[in-house]
């Protein structure tokens, strides 16, 4: 069994020091309220016990937690006074400077939470140290400074969830749909220099990456862009080649109008081709400020396009990216891998859902790529606009501002709807499931903590809209200024993009499934528990309206896709409440409204019940099938993809893909449990080293790699398939 110490290093567990600190506590009182040697060994013991029932490494706070109680238990009051004065002493110590030993064990890459944080950081990389670094003095400042202390301690306790506190003292913004066609077309400016409109199809896709790259290091979630802002640049490649081309034949005596078509139209696909490969390799390759991969969206929409020679130049752009993808990345070893960015989406619609349909080709495609790569993911553009009305009364389909955040329908002041350029100020999540067990199964109870929490988020909220109410454009140019979401001009705040629709703020939420089995005994797919669980997505939505109406900033509910926050809420929730089977006997909660991990149930049924949880999440919400490796059963795919068309707007498939570096293995790599730890293993030459394996596994909307904290890990060991 391991123990995490506070500085984040992990040690194997040692129970002798739990009978030393009693000792030392047992010596400090008087002969006649001493514990005898067997009580304390009784107390290391049950100590000993009940941090093994937790099956995870358990950390230092936890454990002190169980020996005070233990101690009580023997009613040995003065000892147990002595022993909490102790703990209290050197917690002032601690106080005194709470950012060093955590930085240090950083820098020396011992620190595990912190290593298994991001599953898309790789934390011996000296950028990732810096960035973690930097996020402990945000979280410092933010805890102490920026931050009143309920919320502070509400975060601490799991009752709530702060997103990115490693990223609020700086003015920045969570995720955003980029203007790219603005800054192609008009021109924009990076790193003091002037960019103007490109003259190919390759310079777009160079000066697109250009752009991603400075975006997300200007804010801390996802950004999307979409390749229909790329289509015009391939028709100027298409003109220019024509000429090129009719010069090298007029050069020869030729004028055959049909060679020339010929040749131009193949080396067009070149240009294609090679600009798709400069998007693709340069997102993969770049690293941002914050050391990690632009978390970057590529949506594809024929329906975007606004011409019918555009729309067959988008297709060509969608067909050479789902190519590439299926053909994957190159490792280190030189084997073709998945990589986890860019994410894509495709929309599902009339001109390509059924067979015989003009663009069938490309979904016959996507599906091939999501069978092999796990993308692309799929929007419903049906279903999307019967969800997404505007108040013109009109439907509209759009991308997410990442893995699943969505906008909320927006109309400018000439009546257009609008958006690119739109972003979200930032998230706060609630604890369904501590809602539930703190009001021990009374209905009353449950209804009015879940108002005071969802207060708390209010109140939380606010203090996210404050941090950026009154930042300058100056703190991001590329932002603020050429184009990437606004032209606003120099020394001119941000604030009227805040209010009003333009920007959305989110209230998050995580663990319906816990909250419906602990207050019904039954999952939220029984149709006797079902209203319930409605009924709690309605509340908060109706509590978002709400908080719209008297700031006028558009708050909407959000599903979150917890990460490093599942196996927090875990914590929490077993420290509080202890193990509740069904509720906290696992080391994660499930994401959002979905159906559990582990509840077997067909991939129809499930997409069809939780589309009713998506209209009720217009923040934000994907859901998912886990799914066997399908690249043999490409009709088997196609017919989800149909189902999804008619049934649920944005949805995604789940497989695997895994590659050993040791031993060349190209199978499924397994999960192993070792000394109550969660390992990785090649099940062909038994390799644990993740540096020398490469692991693709969905974790929360975005594809990640292998370096997830211990209850996501067991989250993905407990999948079941629905297919």
């Amino acid at each position: 069994m391991k123990i995490i110490k506070r500085n984040g290093t992990e040690v194997t567990f040692d129970p002798e020091k739990i009978a030393n600190a009693v000792r030392k506590a047992n010596n400090e009182v008087s002969e006649d309220n001493r514990l005898t040697e067997e009580q304390i060994d009784k107390i290391t013991k049950k100590v000993t016990a009940l941090a093994n029932d937790l099956n995870r490494a358990v950390n230092v706070e936890e454990v002190q937690d169980f020996v005070e109680n233990q101690i009580m238990n023997e009613k040995a009051f003065a000892v147990a006074r002595k022993y909490i004065t102790y703990r209290y002493t050197r917690a002032l110590v601690r106080r005194a400077n709470t950012t060093d030993a955590q930085i240090l064990t950083l820098i020396e890459c011992n620190n595990e939470e912190v290593k298994q944080e991001n599953s898309n950081k790789n934390p011996t990389v000296n950028s990732v140290q810096r960035d973690y670094m930097a996020g402990e003095v945000s979280k410092d400042l933010t805890r102490r400074i920026l931050l009143p202390p309920d919320i502070v301690a509400a975060h601490d306790e799991g009752l709530i969830h702060f997103h990115d506190a490693d990223y609020f003292a700086q003015h920045m913004h969570n995720c955003d749909l980029v203007n790219l066609e603005d800054m192609l077309q008009n021109g924009t400016v990076i790193s003091g220099t002037f960019i103007e409109k490109p003259h190919s199809f390759s310079t777009a896709c160079n000066i697109a990456t250009q752009i991603i790259a400075q975006v997300a290091s200007n804010q801390y979630g996802g950004q999307s862009i979409s390749l229909t802002h790329l289509a015009p640049f391939v028709d100027v490649s298409r003109q220019k080649i024509r000429r090129e081309v009719k010069e090298e034949l007029a050069a020869v005596g030729s004028q055959d109008e049909e060679a020339i078509n010929k040749i131009a139209e193949k080396r067009l696909r070149e240009e294609i081709k090679k600009g798709i490969q400069t998007i693709q390799y340069q997102v993969v390759t770049l690293l941002t400020t914050n050391g990690q991969a632009p978390f970057v969206t590529v949506f594809m929409y024929l329906g975007e396009a606004r011409s019918e020679q555009e729309r067959a130049d988008l297709a060509l752009i969608i067909e050479e990216t789902l190519n590439q993808r299926i053909q994957g990345v190159k490792n280190e070893s030189g084997v073709w891998v998945t990589p986890a960015f860019p994410k894509l989406i495709y929309v599902l619609e009339e001109d390509n859902v059924r067979e015989g349909s003009r663009y069938w080709y490309l979904t016959e495609l996507a599906a091939k790529c999501t069978a092999k790569r796990m993308v692309p993911d799929y929007i419903s553009e049906k279903k999307m606009l019967e969800y997404k009305i505007d108040k013109n009364g009109e439907g509209h389909c759009y991308t997410c501002m990442g893995c699943r955040s969505f906008l909320t329908p927006y109309v400018d002041e000439n009546g257009k709807p609008k958006y690119y350029g739109r972003f979200n100020q930032g998230v706060v999540t609630i604890n369904l499931v501590d809602v539930a067990l703190s009001s021990e199964k009374n209905m009353d109870k449950f209804w009015q903590i879940f108002d005071e929490r969802l207060e708390l988020c209010h109140r939380a909220l606010m203090y996210r809209h404050n941090r950026l109410k009154g930042t300058l454009s100056d703190a991001a140019p590329i932002l603020w200024q050429y184009g990437a979401l606004a032209r606003l001009q120099k020394g001119e705040t941000i604030d009227k993009l805040l209010y009003g629709g333009y920007s959305t703020i989110s209230l998050g939420y995580a663990g319906l499934y816990e909250c419906v089995k602990y207050m019904t005994g039954k999952s939220h797919t029984d149709e006797e528990a079902k209203p319930f669980a409605l009924s709690v997505m309605q509340h908060m939505n109706d509590k978002c309206k709400e908080w719209k109406k008297a700031h006028n900033i558009d708050f909407s509910l959000y599903g979150t896709p917890l990460e490093s926050t599942t196996y927090k809420f875990s914590k929490c929730l077993q420290k509080r409440f202890g193990i509740i089977p069904g509720v906290t006997d696992k080391n994660y909660i499930t994401n959002s409204y979905h159906v559990h991990v582990s509840e077997p149930i067909d991939a129809f049924t499930k997409l069809k019940f939780e589309s009713e949880f998506q209209q009720l999440s217009p923040g934000g919400a994907i859901s998912y099938i886990e799914v066997p490796n399908m690249q043999n059963n490409i009709p088997a795919v196609l017919a989800v993809m149909q189902y999804i068309y008619d049934n649920i707007m944005y949805a995604e498939l789940n497989t695997k893909s895994d590659y050993c570096q040791v031993c060349g293995y190209d199978g499924e790599i397994q999960i192993v449990e070792e000394d109550g730890k969660l390992l990785w293993e090649c099940p062909h030459c038994h390799n644990r080293d993740q540096s020398k394996m490469n692991v693709a596994r969905r974790t929360c909307g975005y594809i990640g790699t292998q370096f997830w904290n211990q209850g996501r890990t067991q989250e993905i060991r407990d999948r079941v398939l629905h297919l």
